[in-house]
């Protein structure tokens, strides 16, 4: 009987690893490695990871949010997102967070969507796509600034957004994902979710690896 598809978790040795740059929000890394009988050199945002959610509401409407992206220079439909960025908050809290912050909502139930690494030949970032049902609005509306300040709230139907993904008119990657997952998922009759509270080992090397960090 073949064996599930699943990707195999691997720690090869690291022997020196270095923070070259520190930046405001994440940094790069430089990890020496022993690998397949030779030491190789790797470069990579070291992120903090993230979380979104696809907040879906009784008529099957996925919740879009408008948003400034600088680095490709486009105000792109996404879903509500952010860091894990704030000390011992576990990423369910992070994802009720954002979607209280970014759209004024919070949600009474909260599944496990879809997971998967942003880039993983130059990042080891991480983001956990959160389904959330049973809105209501929040008890305070947030003040938002920068990129959020002008944030546009959509509410468009799943099946209008999955056409979106397969034309190439929406670009975001936890959009994308999402949409696919979710639409999925629904056909499956959710079979696929699991808890909001399911433990995520998101890390991708284990803490303090190497030596001569800079």
């Amino acid at each position: 009987m073949t064996e599930p598809l699943h990707d195999e978790p691997a720690h090869a040795e690291v022997t020196r690893s270095d923070t070259v740059y520190e930046g405001r929000v994440w940094n790069i890394r430089r990890d020496e490695v022993s690998y397949n009988g030779e030491t190789i050199v790797r470069e990579y945002m070291d992120h903090t990871g993230a979380v979104a959610v696809l907040a879906l509401d009784e008529d099957d409407r996925m919740l879009l949010i408008k948003q400034y992206r600088h680095p490709v220079r486009t105000r792109e439909w996404e879903i509500p997102a952010g860091l894990l960025d704030v000390a011992q908050e576990d990423a369910l809290t992070a994802a009720q967070r954002e979607l209280a912050e970014e759209t004024d909502l919070t949600a009474a139930r909260w599944d496990v969507l879809a997971e998967f690494f942003t880039s993983p030949g130059g990042s080891d970032e991480a983001i956990r796509i959160y389904l959330a049902r049973d809105l209501a609005p929040a008890d305070e509306s947030f003040d938002r600034e920068a990129e959020e300040a002008d944030i546009e709230l959509r509410w468009e139907p799943l099946d209008d957004v999955l056409a979106a993904v397969l034309a190439r008119r929406v670009q975001n990657p936890s959009l994308v994902i999402g949409a696919l997952a979710a639409h999925a998922s629904r056909a499956a009759d959710w079979s696929t979710l699991v808890s909001g509270d399911t433990p995520w080992p998101r890390r991708t090397r284990p803490v303090g690896a190497g030596t001569g960090e800079g």
